[in-house]
């Protein structure tokens, strides 16, 4: 029998689950399939949560700058660190998934796990434990997520070459770790592996890091990191990876021989697409099994839609939620939803964070806008130093004349919170005054937002703030 449904949802990650609770809210009959026990999705179980959770461990695991305040930091071998990172990250991983659970329960929607192919634009078979099930839905939602792109010629087998999911069962902390890829997966292991003792090098065939990050700030990152004893070999690319007897052997296109313990590739996703039957269906994709679909969310397919990472950039387990959202909006003509928001904010959970949000420097002079900056660094900041965190800055990037702010852009601890405040003021086409009239807790990161906006007051006038 076939079983009909409103909305037919395939994946249970952040987009499928926040499209399937939106239409369940208003009223419509919903069905996630997903092929994994545990619904929530890499953003749950593989990359995001357990991501952050192990930023967070080895912070707190071993004392990582805070030694240099305080003068002495916890000793604790690399085992014990270990595994008492992956516990934490199991303990929360399992209360991520449990709460897409109930998410998922209270608007009653069933749950089904299988492996799905889309048989048509109505229809989604299910082969799973219990069998075959036929699903039909009115509309038909793609929300299957990506999966690490391995470069060709790279052998993933050896248990030294990890990708960005891999490596979260690594069972030990290699002496020597090579990571490929600037992005920020590869940014965010890279100084998650430093802190624990690691010798991190990082590769990329481009020239900076975070290369979509305003320039200042990526040059003060790679700063930073390279202080901390991060290296960087930038305009290469890996030419091979091979066992010897005494362990790996990475060619790299200037002709150098690496001998790392171990290498990540975090050289970007592919669309989690194979076996849907997409071709079948008429649904397009490109070269790396992203779905194709327009500003409505809706694919080739007239009422197929597909949201999240499957989809491409930005690839945000936030802007996913609103991805599903507004397609399921849009699918069903609900008015509630019609539009994502056009500027979210992105963070890089490595150490120290970096975020932003809006235009920068660059853009905004490379679309003729007249423009100044201001500045403030959080070695000048109280709770800075306080902290013994005082890397990094905030910098406000505004136009002349009518001082609108236009972005936002941070680097240091505690960034990807910080940013929210300056997101508030982009939104409503603010000024930098709407910083220097506010009275900020004292002592507070926050506070480097009145006097970044005091320094771009000044920049601007030529006249020195208080």
């Amino acid at each position: 029998m076939t079983e009909r449904f409103d909305l037919v949802v395939v994946g249970a990650g952040p987009a499928g689950e926040k499209a399937g609770a939106q239409a369940a809210y208003f009223g419509k009959r919903v069905a996630i399939v997903d092929r994994s026990p545990e619904p929530g999705g890499n953003a749950a179980s593989r990359t995001g949560v357990p991501t952050k959770t192990l930023r967070e461990a080895a912070l707190y695991l071993t004392g990582f700058g805070r030694r240099e305040v305080y003068g002495l930091g916890i000793e604790l071998d690399r085992e014990t660190v270990l595994d008492r990172m992956h516990a934490r990250t199991a303990e929360v991983v399992k209360l991520s998934v449990e709460a897409v659970r109930r998410n998922i329960e209270r608007h009653g929607i069933e749950l089904i796990q299988g492996e799905a192919r889309v048989t048509s634009d109505h229809e989604v078979l299910v082969e799973g434990a219990e069998g075959r099930r036929r699903l039909r839905g009115e509309v038909v939602l793609l929300a299957t997520g990506s999966r690490p792109f391995h470069p060709p010629g790279i052998s993933f087998d050896d248990p030294d070459v990890h990708d960005s999911e891999s490596i979260l069962s690594i069972r030990k902390i290699p002496d020597r770790l090579l990571v490929v890829g600037r992005g920020p997966v590869g940014c965010e292991y890279a100084s998650i592996f430093l802190a624990l003792g690691a010798e991190v090098t990082l590769i990329d065939r481009g020239d900076t890091l975070l290369p979509f990050a305003d320039e200042e700030i990526s040059g003060e990152f790679t700063k930073i990191l390279e202080r901390r004893g991060m290296r960087f070999a930038f305009g290469l690319t890996v030419t091979s990876v091979e066992r010897r007897a005494g362990g790996l052997r990475v060619g790299l296109s200037s002709g150098e021989i690496l001998e790392p313990g171990a290498v990540l590739f975090a050289s970007g996703r592919s669309g989690s697409t194979e076996g849907l039957g997409l071709e079948d269906a008429g649904i397009e994709v490109d070269d790396r099994g992203r779905i194709v679909v327009d500003p409505t969310f809706r694919t080739s397919a007239e009422t197929v839609y597909a949201a999240g990472d499957v989809i491409g950039p930005p690839a945000l387990a936030s802007v996913s939620m609103e991805q599903g959202r507004v397609a399921v909006c849009q699918a069903f003509s609900i008015p509630f939803k019609d539009m994502v928001d056009p500027l979210p904010p992105f963070g890089v959970y490595a150490i120290p964070e970096v975020a932003m949000v809006g235009m920068t420097e660059t853009e905004a002079r490379s679309a003729g806008i007249d423009v100044e900056c201001g500045r403030a660094s959080f070695d000048g900041n109280a709770r800075a130093r306080i902290s013994g965190a005082t890397d990094g800055l905030v910098k406000l990037v505004f136009r002349r004349g009518d001082r609108t702010l236009l972005g936002v852009h941070i680097v240091g601890d505690d960034a990807t919170e910080l940013v929210a405040i300056g997101q508030a003021v982009v939104h409503q086409g603010g000024t930098i005054d709407q910083f220097i009239n506010t009275t900020f807790n004292v002592p507070t990161r926050s506070e480097a937002f009145k006097y970044a906006a005091y320094d771009g007051l000044q920049n601007e006038s030529g006249h020195s703030g208080p």
